[in-house]
């Protein structure tokens, strides 16, 4: 998707007050935080599902011989 879209929304008061009172101490704008607070909520939803899907994988017979060359060592490295 090219360019920026303009999105209206709702939040609750006390989330729109958080938003402003750090975009003024930081200098930053408003949408920025969101932007960023936003690509940190979809990464770790990212991982979750990455976290999900190795799950079902380790429990599938065919899958448990990678399970046990390090699909366990790279959940934990997930989950940090």
């Amino acid at each position: 998707m090219k360019g920026n879209i303009v999105l209206t929304t709702s939040l609750p008061a006390g989330l729109v007050s958080m938003i402003h009172e750090y975009s003024k101490k930081f200098g930053v704008p408003r949408n920025r935080i969101l932007e960023e607070a936003l690509k940190s909520y979809f990464e770790r939803l990212k991982k979750a599902e990455y976290k999900h899907s190795f799950l079902r994988a380790s429990r599938d017979e065919e899958m448990l011989t990678m399970a046990e060359e390090g699909l366990s060592d790279y959940l934990k490295i997930l989950d940090e």
